[in-house]
């Protein structure tokens, strides 16, 4: 493992331990694998708010559409086994389609350019409103034509990828459940993972959660619900690890994989870009991919009623990050692409120094915290606060012990000014001063903030 990684997987714990305070989620599960091993799983927060229950890497969540990418290696390898063509017809496998339907081509249903509906005609599922679709609803469903002409655009399609596990079940003479769970999930070495509700018994589960509002408050979603039809699309349960190390897998230079390397290659080569979107990704067979702060990566992401998730894989470090939430609204993704630029900044700029590395720690002060992280040479001068929090951040020479000198800075900031340090009697550093600025730990600034501003003094002045 490189020399880098570590310092800065010790800093992506404290970020994240941060941003679950900040923004209140009920539970993240996180872990990092580096080529074939996990480095880090740590889980933050609550598997159940109502029952008080802690949240252990151990806990399976659903992974909604991370399911895509084990349905996806599941037709490459049938396609190795010479059973079937990503050209063929669909029909030539599911009959009672409609003769659109059809004609799409298996490539085109696992890259979301086939021109199927997304979620039929009630979406009503994937908001607890209705159960999903069973295989004679889906069929039937697939009776309709064509929403759009194929092969044209990147058009994502739950009910595309449920067609996909008909067309596994045609073949294998088995259903999806069973042959995926086999060929696919145990075969990558996966023992956290099922392809759908329900899950082994006593297995531990996270419950999802709502948003704070409406309600202002959060209430449990029990997330127990089988996906029948829909699960090669949305319906998988794993935790954190397993989703990492599968993924890992699917990198061409991975030295165990379910595919073959030419398999791995086409399922991520990039086959459509996302159009009207702010930001450029795009999609290949059963992942989506792009490029962040330097780095290409591929993966998947997660969406169902009560969870986030996303994984992310980073070839040229050989890294997987997944993170997992177990509310509606949780930045699962945000946090991805927060960890990716720390670990590019810390990869380009190597491991601390003896000089800088017990520069660090965080400091508060009544605007909030700053974090001292030191890199190479450099301490970084953070915003926990931020999803990138190395962004335009202030970089503090080390000049003596206790002594610097802000190197580098915004316009706005305290370019070229003093840094120093102050130890209490017992010689532990008591107070930072950035410029004119200073910082303590957080109890000192929590309990300044409750003299002046506290409860006691607003009734007084009433």
């Amino acid at each position: 493992m490189e020399r880098w990684l570590q310092p800065a997987l010790e800093y992506i714990l404290s970020w994240i331990q941060f941003q679950m305070r900040m923004s209140e989620q009920p539970g993240c599960v996180l872990a990092i694998a580096h080529r074939d091993r996990i480095v880090l799983e740590r889980a933050f927060g609550h598997a159940d708010l109502v029952k008080d229950e802690k949240l252990t890497p151990r806990h399976r969540f659903r992974v909604a559409s991370h399911s895509k990418s084990f349905t996806a290696a599941g037709i490459l390898r049938l396609r190795e086994q010479r059973k079937l063509r990503l050209d063929d017809p669909v029909g030539q496998y599911v009959k009672g389609l409609h003769p659109e339907v059809a004609e799409v081509t298996i490539g085109q249903l696992l890259s979301h350019s086939a021109g199927i509906i997304r979620d039929g005609a009630d979406a009503g599922q994937f908001i607890d409103n209705r159960p999903f679709l069973n295989r004679s609803e889906l069929t039937a469903e697939l009776r309709r034509p064509l929403a759009i002409e194929p092969n044209t655009r990147f058009k994502y399609s739950n009910h595309g990828f449920g067609l996909l596990g008909l067309v596994i079940e045609a073949i294998a003479k088995e259903p999806y459940r069973a042959w995926i769970k086999r060929e696919i999930v145990d075969a990558a070495g996966l023992r956290e993972t099922e392809p759908d509700m329900p899950i082994a018994k006593g297995a531990p589960f996270a419950r999802g959660h709502t948003p704070k509002l409406p309600l202002g408050r959060r209430l449990v979603i029990p997330g127990d619900n089988p996906t029948d039809a829909i699960a090669p699309a949305a319906g998988f349960v794993s935790t954190a690890g397993d989703l990492a190390l599968y993924f890992a897998q699917l990198a061409p230079k991975a030295k165990q994989s379910v595919l073959s390397v030419g398999s791995r290659r086409e399922m991520i080569r990039r086959q459509w870009r996302n159009p009207h979107s702010g930001q450029e990704s795009y999609y290949g067979l059963g992942v989506n991919s792009g490029a962040l702060a330097g780095w290409d990566w591929f993966g998947h992401g997660g969406a169902l009623q009560g969870y986030i998730s996303r994984t992310c894989v980073l070839p040229a470090p050989e890294l997987t990050l997944s993170v997992m939430t177990n509310a509606t609204d949780g930045p699962a993704g945000l946090w991805v692409d927060g960890m990716i630029h720390m670990l590019r900044a810390f990869a380009t700029r190597g491991a601390p120094t003896r000089r800088t590395r017990d520069w660090s720690g965080r400091w508060w002060s009544t605007w909030g915290p700053l974090d001292l992280v030191p890199m190479s040479h450099v301490v970084l001068a953070a915003s926990p606060h931020f999803i990138n929090p190395f962004m335009d951040a202030t970089e503090i020479e080390v000049t003596g012990r206790d002594k610097g000198r802000i190197a580098l800075a915004n316009g706005y900031a305290n370019h070229g000014e003093p840094v120093r340090r102050t130890r209490n009697k017992s010689g532990a550093v008591a107070e930072l001063w950035l410029s004119a600025v200073k910082l303590r730990p957080e109890a000192k600034v929590a309990a300044e903030m409750e003299r002046r501003y506290g409860t006691a003094k607003r009734r007084k002045a009433v």
